[in-house]
């Protein structure tokens, strides 16, 4: 998906969705079905200067609370491992932190987060909603962690069946 610039409505959804204000939303990088932004992009440096690594947010919250079930069986830690013992694994994962960076360093250089990602890449598996943000603005292919994430999530939340909707 290509990330668009937020509109007003946008920006007051993840306000609702989040239950605070939002902060550095450059663009929406994925929607639901319903239209409501799922995934923001934001800013490398946040409005009041503080370095912000996390390019991609995942907003949603029947998402988040899909994603939440996940991590609360410990996926994380059986991936860290499958990860540990998988040479093409590894290098997929290692290809998804490199995709990450390129896309925030071409939004703009931040000295303190150079080099740092989110969610554990590319050495280990740590926040599956950073990884599943990533998969859903970048498309299938591009983060194994979170194509897998999605994957397992499929009965209970996708993009194309979500119903949440803003109060």
């Amino acid at each position: 998906m290509t990330a668009t610039p937020p509109a007003p409505t946008d920006l007051d959804t993840v306000t609702q969705q989040l239950g605070r204000p939002v902060r550095g939303v450059r663009a929406v990088a994925a929607r639901c079905a319903g239209g409501h932004p799922s995934v923001v992009e934001t800013e490398p440096r946040l409005p009041d200067g503080t370095p912000f690594p996390t390019l991609y947010y995942l907003t949603c919250p029947r998402a988040v609370a899909a994603t939440s079930t996940l991590e609360s069986v410990g996926l994380m830690r059986e991936w860290t491992d499958e990860l540990a013992g998988d040479p093409e694994l590894t290098a997929a994962y290692r290809a998804a932190h490199e995709s990450y960076l390129a896309r925030r360093e071409g939004i703009g250089h931040v000295a303190e987060i150079a080099g740092v990602t989110a969610g554990g890449m590319p050495d280990r598996v740590k926040c599956l909603h950073v990884l599943v943000a990533h998969s859903l603005a970048a498309g299938p292919g591009v983060n194994p962690f979170g194509d897998r994430a999605l994957e397992s999530m499929k009965d209970t939340w996708t993009p194309a069946t979500c119903d949440w909707s803003p109060a």
